[in-house]
């Protein structure tokens, strides 16, 4: 397999900014790419890259050139790759600075330092994939997490090449943090310093200053810290784990470090490094304590305090038979997820193409706008009826430059987790979230509708519920899904088609000479 990826340094403009960029050639069997994660992408669906969503996978020996668009996106974004498991290896950073004469809205750092949060198995992705698929069950843990490539020195074998980031006392840095992770929401701290987040998805923040911070796949952070610290020579270890809520689910238990260090002195020996102290695995009042804190640092960019069209949507893990109870899912089931419960299917043609030329038979229209069943989504005595959803590739029709309300009902159908949910081609104001049941009378009444988190992935909280409202004016075919891989492959993802607008300037743009073939 050849890539070719790199740190894309881009100039924020008032205009549209193009970049024509060749990100991949591939050499395996196949590999839909690449996805510019969080990038809106104007009226360019064609770039956006998700396999048969919006393109076929590249074929071995083809090439693709990707045109990507910015608009008004500033701070830290990430590509990936968007077929199959590809991207816990296919992925890098994208830094997208003010325009020229404008100042960033908090203290300019001394250094801008990407922090990558992956993580590596022993055993190929790829096998690991498919072991996943034959089961029917959960996929096998990964053996290690990473900063920046790097495990760190709490793993048996790569002491010598941990991560390690030299500050001088007294000045300030940004880490401009990305969660590559499959599978787990992390926290992260630095032992003795303090982290003031700047920006989430791509947007300025209010400033939020915490121990530790929380960022679910998919998310990324702009965190600044200032090297306070008098000793030179000291060393701090700064690390991530897991948030994992539900207790009956497996998860790398795992420490990952990276190794803060002050110039001006000898160092301290490896025995003396600091850890900072991180929630327990399980403490989801911690994480959304700091959820709850993040708000936009600018007025919004149009008015929501009213919506035009309502998505309420189940978010649930369920099950399939298994043939003589065959699979490793719950009492021999094989497992899989939903939205509605309508477990998503991918076409054998991308959903863009079927719609721009008008293909029929390659998707249905009728993605339902509320549960096929009202309950108790989170109570324990759950219909039976539901566990086994519908297999189907469902999406939803939106009128162009309409003002979208999405509320995703998390539900306790096989187990209760947290899922980040993410949209293609937009950014969304988080207006807001809880746990239980969502009311439709009473939890509207306490939105945040003056400053809320402007962010492209919602952290929706176990057995609970997240809103998101968003105005429909970039037309074309975007994908929601959740941002942990199993999920996403077991069907909790649909698609929303936003149809082209009036004038000129708010119709899609036409396709690319070269489509990858199908």
């Amino acid at each position: 397999m050849i890539f070719y990826f790199f740190l894309l340094e881009m100039v924020n403009s008032n205009t549209i900014y193009e970049s024509h960029v060749l990100i991949f050639i591939g050499v395996y069997k196949h590999h839909g790419l690449n996805r510019r994660h969080g990038i809106k992408q104007p009226r360019n669906p064609w770039s956006d890259g998700p396999e048969y969503i919006t393109q076929c996978p590249i074929q071995p020996g083809d090439s693709f050139n990707y045109k990507v668009i910015f608009s008004m996106e500033v701070g830290t974004l990430w590509w990936h790759a968007h077929s199959d498991w590809s991207r816990a290896t296919v992925h890098g950073a994208i830094v997208v600075h003010p325009q020229p004469g404008e100042q960033y809205p908090f203290p300019k750092p001394h250094e801008e330092v990407p922090i990558i949060l992956g993580e590596w198995w022993k055993k190929d992705v790829m096998e690991v994939l498919k072991e996943f698929l034959a089961s029917g069950s959960a996929p096998r843990d990964s053996d290690a997490y990473t900063i920046n490539g790097q495990p760190g020195d709490l793993y048996p074998c790569s002491r010598q090449a941990t991560f390690k980031l030299n500050v001088e006392y007294g000045k300030k840095y940004i880490l401009r943090m990305v969660n590559a992770v499959m599978n787990e929401i992390l926290f992260f701290a630095i032992a003795n310093h303090s982290l003031t987040v700047v920006g989430a998805d791509g947007s300025y923040t209010k400033q939020l200053t915490k121990e530790y911070v929380v960022i679910a796949p998919g998310q990324t952070l702009d965190c600044m810290f200032e090297a306070n610290q008098v000793r030179p020579g000291a060393r701090y270890y700064m690390a991530a784990r897991a948030y994992s809520s539900a207790s009956s689910v497996p998860f790398d238990k795992t420490t990952t470090t990276g190794i803060l260090q002050y110039g001006g002195g000898p160092g301290l020996t490896t025995t003396s490094l600091l850890l900072p102290s991180l929630p327990q695995y399980n403490d989801t009042t911690a994480a959304f304590d700091f959820l709850a804190g993040l708000r936009s640092l600018n007025q919004l960019l149009f008015s929501i305090s009213a919506y035009n069209t309502r998505i309420y949507t189940t978010i649930s893990i369920n099950t399939f038979p298994c043939k003589n109870n065959s699979c490793a899912g719950p009492n021999g089931t094989r497992l899989s997820a939903s939205m509605n419960n309508i477990s998503f299917e991918h076409p054998s043609v991308d959903i863009l193409k079927a719609y721009y030329y008008q293909i029929g038979g390659v998707y249905g229209t009728h993605f339902p706008r509320v549960p096929p069943l009202y309950y108790n989504f989170t109570g324990r005595n759950l219909p039976v009826i539901l566990q086994t959803p519908e297999r189907a590739t469902k999406v939803m029709m939106i009128e162009y430059n309409t003002i979208v309300e999405v509320v995703f009902q998390g539900t306790a159908l096989v187990v209760g987790l947290d899922h980040p949910m993410h949209l293609h081609g937009f950014n969304f104001y988080v207006v807001g979230w809880g746990f239980g049941n969502f009311d439709d009378k009473k939890d509207p009444m306490k939105y945040n509708l003056v400053d809320p988190p402007f962010r492209n992935t919602v952290l929706v909280p176990i057995n609970g519920w997240a809103a998101i409202r968003f105005r429909a004016s970039n037309p074309g075919v975007w994908y929601l899904h959740c941002h942990l891989e199993k999920h996403h492959t077991w069907g909790m993802d649909t698609v929303f088609i936003v149809k082209n607008g009036n004038q000129d300037q708010d119709r899609m743009l036409p396709p690319p000479l070269h489509m990858p073939r199908c």
